[in-house]
């Protein structure tokens, strides 16, 4: 009997994880009777009452297992840590909150089972914000065009990944990985299914303004180059323009000695404008060597405070 895993990573999500256990519970009674599962929980440091709530689902089912890291890594480091501890000959990755749809989980297992690797969900339309819905389209623009691999649109992680998948994920190391580019650049054969992302259905939405920046710079400085080379070129053609306005300047004072009059405006113009825009390739170089820097250290994805339901003889897996 093959068996499939769901990973839901958790943070502050005490209304959500004991009907999501649920949910998940029934889907497996009901549609997907044929397969094993497993509902492993990826706790990041919740302060509310979600690990109180966690420890009384894995007493009540066996099938549900849990992980509370130490401290909170981050919400992209931390579903990844999760995605590599389970044990199915598939693995889905779902959020907690419900914005993503348990319904499509039968239509992943069955795509998954015509052969593809990889099954993700697509995000057609949003009852999010529409200012958000609407920036995250730019951004994926933006990156589509410039990225060296190709870029997933709307795409948050939610999906199937087969084992042989998840083997790759293990033997990784990436302390900062960005699961987006990861799927695109290992090439695995991939379905994507499109969905209409749901409300949150309990808490606070986690996605603040620093999260998703993170994000954003995070796809940026694994996957693009242009932004560097811009400013090698803007450099240059500065350089070519500043050449050009000093010799009219020049000659336009030789020419009407008395008559032309600089002043400086335009020297303070231009310096202003110039270090504004040297100011924003300086800090976009320093996002890049974050991001080296960051991959160097080689530090471990998530360190781990307690498993729960996870057998003794199982492979140990922690700190990967």
């Amino acid at each position: 009997m093959k068996k499939i895993s769901i990973v839901v990573p958790t943070y502050n999500e005490e209304g959500n994880v004991e009907p999501m256990a649920e949910v998940l519970s029934n889907l497996f009674r009901s549609e997907l009777v044929e397969y094993d599962y497993e509902i492993l929980f990826i706790d990041n440091d919740s302060v509310d009452g979600t690990r109180v709530k966690l420890r009384k689902i894995c007493e009540q089912n066996k099938k549900v297992k849990a992980i509370f890291n130490a401290s909170n890594f981050g919400w992209m480091r931390s579903p990844i840590h999760g995605l590599t501890q389970a044990s199915g000959d598939c693995v889905v990755l779902l959020c907690a909150d419900f914005q993503e749809p348990v319904e499509m989980i039968p239509k992943f297992v069955k795509e998954w089972e015509n052969g593809y690797k990889i099954v993700v969900g697509i995000k057609q339309s949003s009852k999010e914000s529409k200012i958000m819905y609407f920036l995250r389209s730019c951004y994926y623009n933006m990156i589509g065009k410039f990225a060296t691999v190709e870029q997933i649109e709307h795409f948050t992680g939610f999906g199937l990944y087969d084992k042989k998948f998840i083997e790759v994920l293990r033997d990784l190391h990436d302390p900062m990985p960005y699961i987006k580019g990861i799927v695109s650049e290992l090439g695995f054969k991939r379905k994507e299914l499109t969905y209409e992302q749901q409300e949150r259905k309990s808490g606070k939405s986690k996605g603040s303004f620093w999260n998703l920046y993170d994000t954003a710079m995070l796809g940026i400085t694994s996957y693009t180059k242009i932004f560097l080379r811009l400013a090698t070129l803007f450099g240059f053609v500065c350089s070519g323009l500043s050449l050009i306005a000093a010799i009219v300047f020049l000659a336009m004072k030789l020419i009407y000695w008395n008559s032309f009059a600089m002043g400086m405006a335009p020297v303070l113009i231009g310096v202003f404008l110039i270090g504004a825009i040297q100011l924003f390739f300086i800090g976009l170089m320093g996002e890049y060597i974050l991001n080296i820097n960051t991959r160097v250290m080689d530090r471990p994805l998530v360190i781990e405070e307690e498993r729960l339901n996870f057998e003794e003889n199982d492979k140990e897996k922690e700190n990967v």
